[in-house]
């Protein structure tokens, strides 16, 4: 009809088809015209004007929005999905006491009272109010134990309060109401998970599967508990399970692939991340373990490839900028790979591994005091670790600094006399040991 310019008429159930098929595709331009295409042909329908309602509150005009609500409102006042949808963008447009006055008013008017409740928990969690927010929540589930919507934004709201208790035992509660509700033994196994409690968790999780076998969350959550474990093998049957009942995505694909690299799969790592890239272009994880399963076959050039497109897509990351590091220093270029430390450490200070690299990439190009250096500013955030005190007297032994190098041995040694050891495997030489063995020696005693 928009190709050749002629009016076809639509009844309203096409394009409600026409308007969810194209949200769900995200082509919200075409879902907007469908929308206005459908209000000409049926100017009084309930249905589109509440598509286009949505539509617009995406878009975050919401006054727009509004208007459209009042007006389909007149045509059917007591209509649940107005009424909520309604008291959603009053709280857009921070009208909090008015969105609860008028759910408050339709919970004498409407039979679906467990919409009305849920929608005030809504309202209440938008301002932050999440001990009101919880009340809400459970009469929701009070009143129709299957409002799942309820039962996700109250576990949601309890564990911003730190009660993962608290919400275990309202589940257990809906259990005892419902125990063939898949989706509350789902809720109990992600707190069993949070409370890392993880055999409870797969339990729990194994009973939503068993009395929905389609349900792929479950799977994919029981998949990352088995992965947890170490359990690679179990770990990619649930993915697989998930990937079984529904469309298989970038996450599901780049997880099934680190259990494989984990196993030593590598071959198979690389495909499953490969599958990965291709579903989004957009999940930088997937390049970095591609990079990763790379690196480990000595394909350095390649690696460096992806973790570029890994950091260009999220350069906050530390373990991107480490990954690239290694696979620089493994061709030689050594200033890139130190410049990829320095951000890394940067992002990450608390991590011992990517000081200890970057320093013993300059010890290796003869740089020891520069090594020192770098050991130094590691001990600015991490000044409790005695190793670091020995790599630095290592170093400035190195460098020819003694004097300074024992101030940082009796560091070392104060904080922990036993791992004087590590000096030993900067210096392989007999002679060096037994020197250093006698300096040490006097501070035993």
């Amino acid at each position: 009809m928009l190709q050749t310019g002629n009016s076809v008429f639509f009844d309203i159930s096409t394009y409600e088809y026409l308007i969810q098929h194209f949200v769900e595709k995200g082509k919200f331009k075409k879902a907007f015209k469908a929308c206005n295409l459908g209000m000409e042909q049926h100017p009084f329908s309930v249905e589109i004007m509440i598509e286009k309602a949505f539509l617009l509150v995406r878009k975050q005009k919401y006054l727009q929005a509004m208007e459209l609500v009042e007006k389909a409102e007149l045509l059917q006042p007591y209509d649940v999905e107005i009424l909520v949808l309604k008291s959603s963008i009053l709280s857009q447009l921070d009208q909090f006491e008015e969105a609860i006055s008028m759910l408050e008013w339709a919970l004498n008017m409407v039979d679906e009272k467990d919409q009305i409740y849920y929608a005030l928990g809504m309202v209440n969690q938008d301002f932050s109010k999440y001990e009101e927010a919880i009340e809400y929540y459970k009469l929701a589930i009070e009143n129709n134990p299957s409002n799942e919507d309820a039962m996700y934004e109250l576990a949601y709201c309890l564990d911003l309060i730190g009660s993962l208790e608290q919400s275990l035992e309202c589940y257990r509660k809906f259990i005892d109401q419902d125990p063939f509700s898949f989706f509350a033994w789902y809720n109990i196994g992600i707190i069993y998970f949070k409370l890392e409690n993880i055999p409870d968790a797969i339990n729990a999780y194994e009973y939503s599967v068993a009395i929905n076998d389609e349900f792929s969350s479950a799977w994919f959550n029981m998949g990352n508990c088995y992965v947890s474990l170490g359990n690679y093998e179990k770990a990619i049957e649930c993915y697989n399970k998930c990937l079984e009942h529904e469309e298989p995505t970038a996450e599901t694909f780049t997880n099934i692939a680190t259990c494989h690299e984990k196993l030593g799969n590598n071959d198979k790592a690389i495909e499953f991340y490969r599958k990965a890239t291709k579903l989004d272009f957009e999940y930088p994880q997937a390049f970095f373990g591609l990079g990763k399963s790379l690196l480990l076959k000595d394909k350095a050039f390649e690696a460096i490839h992806f973790f570029n497109k890994a950091i260009k897509l999220d350069k906050e990351n530390p373990d991107y900028w480490l990954g690239k590091a290694e696979a620089e220093e493994r061709i030689g270029n050594y200033n890139e790979s130190a410049l990829a430390f320095q951000e890394a450490s940067s992002l990450d200070p608390s991590n011992i591994n990517i000081w200890k690299n970057w320093a013993e990439l300059m010890a290796s190009q003869d740089e020891p005091e520069k090594a020192a250096d770098i050991i130094r500013e590691a001990l600015e955030d991490n000044t409790d670790d005695p190793e670091l005190y020995y790599r630095v007297c290592a170093y400035l032994i190195m460098a020819g600094k003694y004097k300074e190098a024992f101030i940082y041995l009796e560091n070392g040694l104060i904080l922990d006399f036993e791992k004087h050891t590590i000096l030993f495997d900067f210096f392989p030489n007999l002679e060096t040991q037994k020197a250093l063995y006698r300096i040490i020696e006097q501070y035993r005693k």
